[in-house]
């Protein structure tokens, strides 16, 4: 059975080593953000939109090798929910720099404060990866800073959603404030993303242990 063991582990490591990919792709991607956040030019948009598709790439990959690998290193479920999450991190990013383009939104405190957090989230989780496989309770460890990074996305969306609504209600500001609502919620949802994805760490590092 040796034989059968030498086929089937390159594969089992490509699992790992794809998911590392995703989330580095997802650190590039809200450190450009970042940059556009705080006032960078059009190379910033462009990097976010390209880290989007080629992480859309490696997760193509993924699933390919996930539907032709019969042993896994971790549950399938879990292998496909984690790759998700990270694609989506990157996606809302993808998202959120779509939309200030198109409705033409200025960044202010609030949008670069969550924008600044989701990027320390991304390298968490993907300081998770890294260290999954050799070192799993030092990974449980990034999952849970990843977790309370999006708990204070959280705080930051809701004093962002309530400054809002306290602005004044002339019919322009009512259309700005629509404007940031939903790009809020892009950001909102990233770290949702993020927060999913330090959770199936954490399950996977149990079963591990």
């Amino acid at each position: 059975m040796s034989w059968l063991g030498d086929f089937l582990k390159p594969r089992q490591d490509n699992f790992l080593r794809l998911l590392i990919e995703q989330s580095e792709y997802a650190v590039t991607g809200l450190e450009a953000l970042v940059d556009f956040a705080g006032g960078s030019n059009g190379a910033s948009a462009a990097t976010v939109r390209r880290c989007e598709k080629e992480a859309d790439e490696v997760r193509r990959v993924l699933i390919d090798e996930l539907n032709r690998t019969f042993v896994t290193p971790m549950d399938r479920e879990d292998i496909f929910a984690l790759s998700r999450a990270i694609d989506d991190i990157i996606d809302y990013a993808y998202s959120t720099v779509d939309e200030m383009v198109v409705l033409q939104v200025k960044p202010n405190d609030h949008l670069r404060q969550m924008v600044s957090l989701l990027r320390d989230a991304a390298v968490e989780v993907n300081m998770a990866m890294k260290q999954l496989k050799e070192h799993p309770r030092i990974a449980t460890d990034h999952a849970q800073r990843a977790k309370a990074l999006e708990n204070r996305v959280e705080s930051v969306y809701r004093a962002a959603i309530a400054d809002l609504f306290n602005g004044p209600s002339a019919p322009e500001q009512i259309v700005q404030m629509l404007k940031f609502r939903e790009i809020y919620r892009h950001l909102s949802n990233a770290a949702d993303r993020g927060d999913e994805a330090a959770n199936i760490i954490n399950d996977i590092v149990v079963k591990m242990t």
